[in-house]
């Protein structure tokens, strides 16, 4: 009984072992998603924003494609990977013109470093 326990926690031991040896990749992350631009005015035109995400993996981050929610929303982003511990950024345009009231808009951003997209938000409320 005492060499099938030894030889199970020998098992265990080298699995923990080996998975922590594993590579985790590339990871986004941002420490803030959120902006708001509060009130705007329309005449004024095109607000912009950028967001920084970082790389916290151990493997180059690429962003392969930027995704707002509206034609309104014009995304520009980082093309060159992105060294682990290291920044990119993501820069939004939003056009109030022709858009009065409140808004919110989400980017998706689709990357080697999440399964599905990262989300990104803007929000605001274009005054006339």
């Amino acid at each position: 009984m005492k060499q099938v326990i030894f030889i199970l926690m020998a098992i265990f031991l080298a699995t923990g072992t080996a998975f922590s040896q594993q590579e985790e990749g590339a990871v986004i992350a941002a420490d803030v998603t959120t902006h708001d631009f509060g009130e705007i005015n329309e005449k004024d035109g095109k607000v912009t924003h950028s967001f920084t995400v970082k790389n916290e993996g151990d493997a180059p981050l690429i962003i392969t494609r930027v995704i707002a929610s509206c034609g309104c929303t014009t995304p520009e982003w980082t093309k060159e990977p992105i060294a682990p511990g290291k920044e990119g950024t993501i820069k939004v345009t939003f056009d109030p013109v022709n858009r009065p009231g409140p808004f919110a808009k989400t980017i998706s951003v689709y990357s080697n470093g999440k399964k599905g997209s990262f989300i990104f938000t803007i929000r605001g409320d274009v005054k006339q």
